[in-house]
């Protein structure tokens, strides 16, 4: 099933890297934050991918097309241009980049790739949040309902550290758990192609219109994820995944 990436957005939150980069682009252990959801999917099979593109979409073309060399140690003869590629690690993932547009919107990017992907269901999910989540008892999920869209509820970590305290004194300090906070849409959709005829225009916002209409038709269903999720919004929300790889503790990497 093929994957469909929002990655056009500009990430004004993450400016200090964001300025230069997309945010997808961003590095996380040396590899950018679309690698690593990408390659959750692939785990699983799943790995023909289709990137809406917007803000600096050349440098994510420019990653793409440079892949194999960037991943590879490599000789090249400069007087005739000769590349020797040396200890190539297959990558067998299909990789469409669709540039969507600087102000288009979330709906708008999503229903300018419905020509790539010929009135087939797909799997979707944003350019900056990466999970635990197994994307094959999701999609047996959404077989298993026959509605329009399922979309992944996720409890985000809450902000702020949990103290226990007994009699004064701290007996634990931790990030909260995800359990104690509400259900919210963590992307990682499934979508039937029909979904596009509820998307008006680049103006479209897909958290919005889309996505209301279809709850109240009934045909928006949730799969609920207990594991791990976070989005990478601020500086704190990056620092917080790269030491988690940096301890080989990434519960999104397999």
């Amino acid at each position: 099933m093929k994957v469909v990436l929002l990655a056009g957005g500009s990430g004004t939150r993450l400016a200090e890297y964001t300025h230069a980069v997309p945010k997808p682009m961003v590095p996380i252990g040396g590899r950018p934050i679309l690698w690593h959801i990408m390659r959750r999917y692939a785990h699983f099979g799943h790995n023909e991918f289709m990137v809406a593109l917007g803000y600096k979409s050349e440098i994510i073309k420019d990653y793409f097309l440079n892949y194999r060399q960037l991943n590879s140690d490599f000789t090249v003869d400069l007087s005739t241009g000769k590349l020797d590629i040396h200890g190539v690690t297959s990558t067998d993932w299909k990789v469409t980049l669709i540039d969507t547009g600087i102000t288009t919107m979330t709906g708008g990017r999503l229903k300018r790739l419905s020509s790539f992907l010929k009135d087939e269901p797909f799997l979707m999910t944003y350019g900056d949040g990466l999970s635990d989540i197994d994307i094959n008892q999701l999609l047996d999920f959404h077989k298993s309902h026959g509605r329009m869209i399922t979309v992944t509820s996720v409890r985000p970590i809450a902000r702020f550290g949990e103290l226990e305290i007994d009699r004064g004194r701290v007996t634990s300090f931790q990030e909260k758990p995800q359990m104690n906070q509400g259900w919210i849409n963590g992307g990682y959709f499934v979508i039937q192609p029909e979904f596009f005829s509820l998307i008006e225009d680049d103006l479209t916002i897909l958290e919005q219109e889309p996505l209301e209409i279809a709850s109240k038709q009934g045909e928006l269903m949730a799969y609920t994820h207990d594991g791990f999720w976070q989005c990478v919004d601020t500086k704190r929300d990056l620092d917080l995944l790269t030491n988690l790889w940096k301890l080989n503790k990434a519960p999104w990497f397999i």
